[in-house]
């Protein structure tokens, strides 16, 4: 039997919180997915056959492992935050797409659209590059709705 490189040993308690885990069907389809790796390598079952039996690539077998191997328990079970996220749009900068959207229209038009915001912020010279679904979630996030009666920050 080839040696591999991070092994998994579950204490009895890991196990059976595992299997709760998995027995409630509470928590996100990758979580249980995970929890499923864990308890199957644990069996002593190779890379390739729990690859095989869950339907999952071996690679994410392999990270499951090693993140185990770094982490523990909770090294595999709550995700990291994404490395390298920006926002393109700071507080500031927000406040003032607010205040654009509850201005009165360009000229020629009846009422901002969401490419309207989006390229007046950029004339404006507030953020370098803006799309409109950016400022679509940005809208969404205050419940600002540019087609309905209440429009807004503060709707009635």
């Amino acid at each position: 039997m080839v040696r591999e490189k991070f092994a998994v040993q579950l204490t009895p308690e890991e196990r059976n919180q595992l299997e709760h885990m998995i027995r409630a069907g509470k928590g996100s389809a990758r979580v249980i997915n995970r929890a499923r790796i864990l308890l199957k390598t644990d069996e002593g079952w190779s890379a390739p056959k729990v690859a095989q039996a869950l339907d999952v690539a071996q690679g994410t077998v392999f990270n499951v492992k090693r993140r185990f191997a770094e982490g523990g328990l909770d090294g595999v079970l709550k995700d990291r935050p994404q490395a390298h996220r920006y926002r393109k749009m700071d507080d500031r900068a927000e406040g003032r797409l607010i205040a654009l959207a509850c201005s009165p229209a360009p000229e020629g038009h009846d009422h901002w659209n969401l490419r309207l915001l989006a390229d007046r912020m950029v004339e404006l010279g507030v953020v370098e590059s803006l799309s409109y679904e950016t400022v679509r979630l940005h809208l969404k996030k205050i419940q600002s709705s540019r087609g309905g009666r209440n429009s807004g920050a503060f709707p009635r």
